[in-house]
């Protein structure tokens, strides 16, 4: 991978943040395609089994594994497909942005053309980007669609931050939409309440183990009138785990991480509500028949410190 660019923090009314991939410089690729959807979409899969996909102890794409963009290196949150049956896997917007650290807001910062290659890789660390185990391209970008569309909403620029990677065609026998360790995710939900139980699975090149990628958290509230939400987990989500899904006390997928407050409440991380971002996604994606797919593992709440 290239050499990460430094973290620099951002200053807003709210709260002094700092975005979250590691990322190097980005370039251009294919031009961007698409209408926009139409007809409701359920916003999960119900169908799918566990003979579709590989089995989810063999996988080696599934929610968490590292996503390389462009030198960007950031943390798949869950699996999705569409009403062609084609396999996409979500990220972080920002992972395929163009600009700096600060670029936080995705109504005015750039990115990367729809088309551009994306890597599936475990065991990256700074020294070299672990093995290559499948590859994708660029399917969506809610900052590419919030310009196109001409969204102007504070509180949806600065937590849409959500992206899919469609998965190529001969790598698809290789994904579980189970997240690692704690299984599910059951279903999506609403951004959680303050107090609620969180669960994530990050895989940051920074951490030289996977020891610490399974946390356990609390949410710390609702942001952004519904569209993000902020929490504190036993190890904060670091550069690298951009990107990585939340689930609640449910196993319901509630968000993806977006980014790491220095102020007022230093380390905790903010996260992008998945209900909301899903739901812009299904109306402005152009990609009919998109949903999340449950996880082939029933989800357990184990405490990765206990």
């Amino acid at each position: 991978m290239r050499p990460a660019r430094a973290l620099a923090s951002v200053l807003s009314a709210a709260a002094l943040s700092v975005a979250l991939g590691l990322t190097g410089a980005a370039a251009s690729g294919a031009p961007a395609t698409g209408a926009p959807a139409t007809g409701a979409v359920p916003a999960a899969d119900t169908t799918g089994s566990a003979g579709r996909w590989a089995p989810a102890e063999t996988a080696t794409i599934t929610p968490g594994v590292q996503m390389y963009t462009a030198g960007a290196q950031c943390t798949a949150n869950f699996v999705f497909r569409d009403a062609q049956d084609r396999t996409y896997v979500g990220y972080a917007a920002h992972c395929a942005g163009t600009g700096e650290a600060t670029d936080t807001n995705g109504c005015r910062a750039g990115s990367l053309e729809l088309g551009t290659p994306v890597r599936f890789a475990r065991g990256g660390t700074l020294a070299g980007g672990g093995e290559t185990v499948g590859r994708g391209t660029l399917a969506y970008s809610s900052w590419q669609t919030m310009r196109e569309v001409g969204t102007r909403a504070g509180r949806i620029c600065a937590n849409n931050d959500f992206a899919l990677v469609r998965v190529r065609a001969q790598d698809v026998r290789e994904v579980n939409p189970s997240v690692p360790f704690f299984g599910g995710p059951t279903k999506v939900a609403d951004a959680p309440a303050e107090g609620t139980q969180v669960y994530t699975y990050g895989s940051s090149s920074v951490r030289p183990t996977d020891v610490l990628s399974p946390k356990t958290g609390l949410s710390l509230g609702v942001t952004g009138r519904g569209w993000g939400f902020t929490a504190y987990t036993a190890t904060p989500g670091i550069p690298g785990d951009s990107g990585s899904g939340m689930l609640d006390d449910q196993g319901r997928a509630v968000g993806t991480l977006s980014t790491v407050a220095i102020a007022p409440l230093p380390a905790s991380n903010g996260l992008g509500s998945l209900d909301e971002e899903l739901s812009f996604a299904q109306q402005h994606s152009g990609i009919r028949g998109l949903r999340l797919v449950k996880g082939t593992e029933p989800f357990t709440p184990f405490d990765p410190a206990g």
